[in-house]
């Protein structure tokens, strides 16, 4: 395979579209679920207002950015429905599951798994879902990549 071909041959359009879509879904999520996160990690007030929000902020677009690539990889041009499923199965079957085995040996609370998890698993099925879509829109045919 060449990876300059593959490359090429990626919509960074929809690329940009499931970044942007995941990074929003983050703010409202952490937003609706603010006060149990705060309590299922042990912050303090004064440790969230020690942050350089700009730093966090822009980070979190560029790994947003990278999910999505990783995902349009595997994706590749299948369209919506196998998007969706692709992103529900990174979202709930690695991600989600990884951050539950992480919390075992950190002995966090069940919550720290759902809020933190739920979001990976909402985020990933609409970036999948996103790539699928824009592929569509822009009329491109299927091929797999991976």
């Amino acid at each position: 395979m060449d990876m300059s071909m593959v490359l090429t041959e990626l919509n960074w359009l929809a690329i940009l579209v499931a970044a942007f879509s995941t990074f929003v879904i983050g703010g409202i999520w952490y937003t609706v679920f603010d006060r149990q996160w705060t309590k299922a990690n042990g912050f303090t007030e004064a440790y969230l207002k020690d942050r350089k929000m700009t730093l966090v902020f822009g980070l979190s677009f560029v790994l947003s950015f990278i999910m999505a690539l990783n995902l349009a990889l595997f994706i590749g041009k299948e369209g919506i429905a196998f998007g969706l499923f692709a992103g529900f199965m990174a979202g709930f079957g690695w991600v989600t599951l990884a951050i539950g085995i992480i919390s075992l040996f950190e002995k966090r609370p069940l919550s720290y798994v759902l809020i933190n998890g739920g979001y990976m698993v909402v985020a990933f099925t609409i970036m999948g879902g996103d790539i699928g879509t824009v592929e569509i829109v822009t009329n491109r045919q299927p091929q797999h990549f991976c």
